[in-house]
């Protein structure tokens, strides 16, 4: 720290260890202790930086989230000592797990990002609701992801071959994802099979909403139409929405339908490099909005309509 400060960098903040809460991963610190050596780390900070504008923060604990522990880290910290409450996740677990493909095509997992996530929230909002759940690292599977997974098009349900640097299959689903979603989150509900995922945000640096469909089904396609909620009705869906303007729609899916394929297309064009190593243009397909909209087996679709307007958005 002092070396740093000699040299005149720049620090955000700092974190005492690394993943060492809970069971820990490979090491790990009792929860009190943790406690503890942060109001050193955090006095030490006090002590190193002279200017309180150019203090950096304090986090942790960087790790992954047991309720008990991060309770009773909480409690021995007090107040002041912690400015943002850290966790990782990785809810499809070890990378080297057999079972790995499996787990990908489980809505189960999908569903533990959230559910960890309110446990963190709430143990925030218990102790000191200013600091905020912090992700400060994650990814699908722990230990730098699964040989033969996290290359293919099942990975989509790091982004670079470490290699040959050439994008993987989920490049192109993170590119539309920071293209399309804006940061505000939709609530929605559907009445179809579980294998079919539905997430929707506020469409980015235009007008709509941007909605992405994951169909986990490995034999099964979907026919969608949308409902959507008056003013004043609790946001409770409550008419069939039938757009004016067409639909810009945009489905990733395997070259072979395989999921273990490693080349993914975007509507029907198979996404590989140009002689340049440029990656091809990722144009929409403009759908007519009074038609439902399909979603094909083990595939990923985001689609943006600009003239739905949801209660938050009028």
């Amino acid at each position: 720290m002092q070396y740093t400060i000699s040299k005149g960098y720049k620090v955000d903040s700092y974190e005492f260890g690394n993943q060492l809460s809970g069971s820990g991963m490979g090491a790990k610190v009792d929860a009190k202790q943790y406690g503890k050596d942060v109001i050193v780390l955090k006095n030490l900070v006090k002590e190193l930086y002279a200017h309180p504008e150019t203090e950096p923060k304090v986090l942790g604990p960087g790790g992954f989230y047991e309720e008990k522990w991060f309770n009773t880290f909480l409690e021995v910290s007090g107040q002041g000592i912690v400015d943002g409450l850290t966790h990782h996740i990785y809810n499809l677990g070890p990378g080297d797990d057999p079972n790995m493909m499996n787990k990908v095509l489980d809505r189960s997992y999908l569903n533990q990002v959230s559910q960890t996530y309110k446990g963190v929230s709430d143990v925030v909002n218990k102790f000191r609701p200013q600091l905020g759940a912090w992700v400060s690292e994650s990814g699908g599977a722990l230990k730098g992801g699964s040989k033969d997974v996290s290359r293919t098009f099942a990975d989509g349900f790091c982004l670079l071959n470490a290699t040959t640097f050439v994008p993987n299959p989920d490049y192109y689903g993170a590119l539309l994802w920071h293209r399309l979603m804006e940061s505000t989150v939709l609530a929605v509900t559907k009445e179809s099979d579980p294998n079919l995922c539905v997430y929707a945000h506020f469409a980015k640096k235009k007008p709509g909403v941007s909605l992405i469909f994951i169909n986990l089904s490995k034999d099964r396609s979907f026919n969608i139409t949308l409902s959507n909620a008056k003013p004043g009705d609790a946001g409770k869906p409550n008419y069939e929405f039938v757009g004016k303007q067409n639909r810009e729609e945009y489905h990733l899916r395997a070259l072979t339908r395989d999921i273990k394929d490693d080349i993914v297309c975007l509507n029907d064009v198979p996404m590989v490099q140009t002689d340049s190593e440029d990656i091809l243009a990722m144009d929409p397909k403009l759908v007519d909005a009074s038609t439902p909209i399909s979603i094909a087996a083990q595939s990923i679709a985001y689609i943006t309509i600009r003239d739905f307007e949801a209660p938050e958005c009028v």
